[in-house]
This record gives C-alpha cells, sequence and structure tokens, in this order.
C-alpha cells in the first residue's frame, strides 16, 4: 500500500506542476493538454510518467531538445513522499484526505511563491473552503478550534507585517502570507498553528543567515516567505504533538 502511496502521490505531483506552471499566468489548467512550454509539442504518455520520463529523457523535450526543470520531478517525488509520510502518520482515513488537501494547496503555493512572490487567493479559497466544510461535518478540526486557529494564524502575521513598518519601514509580510496562515489554521487549530509559524520563524531566519553568509543574498533582500510558513506547517503537523509533549514534560 505504501508503494500505491507513493506513486499515487507522484501523479498527482504532475498535475501540480500544470498548476504551477499554468495558475500564475491566468491559463486553464484543463485545456490545452499538457504540452512542452518551448515547442508547445503535445506530450504523450511516456513523456508523462512521473520521474522516470525526466530520468530517460535526460531532463530534456522528446521533439525539441530543449532542457526541462529539475522542479517538474522534484514536486513529483516531493508529492509522493510527503502523501507517503501521511498515509504512514494517519493510515487510510479522512485525516489522510483532510490533510492531504492541505499539503497539496501548500505545496503549489510554495513553488508559485518561489517563482513568482506571489500567493493566488484561488488556492486560499479552495483550502478554506475544503477545511471548513470538513470541520462543520466533524471530519477535521473541532469547529470553534479551527476557527481561533484562523484567527490566530491571520493576526499573528498581520501583527509581524505591522511591526516591521513600525520598526524597519518596510513590508515584512505579504497579504497573501496573512491569508494563507488563515487557511492553515483552518486545518490545524490555535495551538498548532502557532506552532507552525514559531516554526517557519527558526526555519526562515536560519536559511537568510545562510544565504547571507553564502553571499547569495544581501542584508535586507526580499525573498518569499510563503515557503517557509510551508515548511512550518509540515513540522508542526508532522511532529507538532510530540515537540509539545516533550515541551510540557520537561518544564511543566
Amino acid at each position: 500500500m505504501a508503494v500505491l502511496i507513493f506513486i499515487l502521490g507522484s501523479i498527482i505531483g504532475s498535475f501540480f506542476n500544470v498548476c504551477i506552471y499554468r495558475i500564475p499566468r491566468d491559463e486553464s489548467i484543463s485545456y490545452p493538454p499538457s504540452h512542452c512550454t518551448v515547442c508547445t509539442h503535445r506530450l504523450m504518455p511516456l513523456d508523462m510518467v512521473p520521474i522516470l520520463s525526466y530520468i530517460f529523457l535526460k531532463g530534456r523535450c522528446r521533439y525539441c531538445g530543449e532542457h526541462i526543470s529539475i522542479q517538474y520531478p522534484l514536486v513529483e517525488a516531493l508529492t509522493g513522499g510527503l502523501y507517503l509520510a501521511l498515509y504512514l502518520k494517519f493510515g487510510i482515513g479522512i485525516e489522510l484526505l483532510f490533510y492531504g488537501i492541505l499539503i497539496s494547496i501548500l505545496i503549489i503555493i510554495s513553488v508559485i511563491d518561489i517563482h513568482h512572490a506571489i500567493i493566488p487567493p484561488s488556492l486560499i479559497i479552495i483550502g478554506m473552503v475544503s477545511a471548513v466544510i470538513f470541520n462543520l461535518i466533524g471530519w477535521g478540526r473541532p469547529f470553534l478550534d479551527s476557527i481561533y486557529g484562523c484567527l490566530a494564524g491571520a493576526g499573528v502575521i498581520l501583527l509581524m507585517d505591522i511591526l516591521s513598518l513600525l520598526l524597519f519601514k518596510k513590508q515584512g509580510m505579504g497579504g497573501g502570507d496573512v491569508k494563507l496562515m488563515g487557511m492553515v489554521g483552518l486545518f490545524m487549530g490555535l495551538r498548532y498553528v502557532l506552532l507552525s509559524i514559531l516554526f517557519s520563524i527558526y526555519i526562515g531566519g536560519i536559511t537568510f543567515l545562510i544565504l547571507i553568509i553564502a553571499g547569495k543574498i544581501k542584508k535586507g533582500s526580499y525573498i518569499p516567505f510563503g515557503p517557509f510558513l510551508s515548511l512550518g506547517t509540515l513540522v508542526s503537523l508532522f511532529l507538532g504533538a510530540q515537540i509539545i509533549m516533550w515541551y510540557t514534560s520537561k518544564f511543566f
């Protein structure tokens, strides 16, 4: 079953690559069919086998020879791996579907934010509507906890942005980040959305310092924070309960 989950996830990840490319360009995700973005030749089934097609084609289009971004197999492998991790944590059930929706949206949003520094509102809406439906029918988080999580997630990021404007005279977070963590709060609830933000600050801060030391960016440069919020959410989802238990056992 684990192998099947990974294969299914990688196939879905292939579709996510379509979303990542087309959504920021306001293109339909269903038409035209998958094609090379350079020569526009329609791709055949053998060209779209997740991960393997990239390897066998040596990262190039079969028809024009143009280089294919490594993003494609990475997103496919990442999606398969995260779906597998969800299966190992929750098994087959509603939680797998519930958090699978969250992870799917986070993957698409993160890559789009890296490339375009935007978080499409349409994806946030899809996530929020899905979370509210699941929560209302009792398949997700307790409803009040999800509302508190939404308000806290959006509120903390908004507060961080306001403080950045007051202290540094520059925007620290974008409106998309505020909406993103509001959506995450609906899936994660109050305690875990706050934990997600804490982890994202640690991960983002360490990454920023490493990039500065390595000379990849300059102090004061802007880097999209959506991927770090997503990473923090994943840490909270998979390890949050254990971390909270460890912390309370040590200090309380």
